[in-house]
């Protein structure tokens, strides 16, 4: 993966619920991994398929993200605090990111957090940063794939995952995958 080792840059999926938000919480979880999130931590509902969704498509398409479940968020990112990790919270609400991205560049360690059902309070008092990717209503998939992009500036496109049993190859029309075992 690109910048291996350089940086560590995580997510914090919070109050995930199994009936409503398994694809969502997935989703964040894989759009985290294919543009250069090196690991996933979620809150809510503790659920073991996306621990095992995440584990095998890192085991299919390489790569070494894991998703872990965290029964306390409050926890979660003080631990993160505690290792330096600088807390940045995605919301509408925050300051608009071209305003703060040169200055969350200069970070190594990031933990991002994305909402599920409403934000506690005290995650905005919590976060170093409240960061908004827009001021409308959006999804936490889209604020995390714009954070990513604007964060590696385009390079998370071109990352290559090691120990890729799959691997796709661009095609103008159709689907190609290669098979590496």
């Amino acid at each position: 993966m690109f910048l291996k080792n350089i940086r560590m840059i995580g997510v914090l999926r919070l109050g995930h619920r199994v009936r409503r938000d398994k694809r969502i919480s997935t989703h964040v979880f894989l759009t985290a991994r294919a543009l250069g999130a090196n690991f996933g931590v979620f809150t809510g509902d503790e659920d073991d398929n996306i621990i095992n969704s995440l584990a095998e498509t890192a085991r299919i398409w390489g790569g070494s993200f894991k998703v872990e479940y965290s029964g306390n968020y409050v926890n979660t990112i003080n631990e993160f605090k505690n290792k330096g990790f600088k807390i940045v919270h995605l919301t509408m609400y925050g300051l608009p990111i071209k305003d703060k991205i040169s200055e969350l560049k200069c970070f190594k360690d990031i933990l991002l957090i994305v909402g599920g059902a409403k934000v506690p309070r005290e995650v905005y008092t919590l976060s170093d940063y409240n960061i908004s990717v827009g001021f409308q209503p959006h999804s936490e998939v889209a604020a995390l794939a714009i954070f990513l992009h604007e964060y590696y500036e385009g390079k998370e496109l071109d990352i290559k995952f090691p120990e890729a049993r799959l691997v796709v190859e661009p095609q103008e029309k159709g689907k190609k995958v290669l098979k590496c075992f």
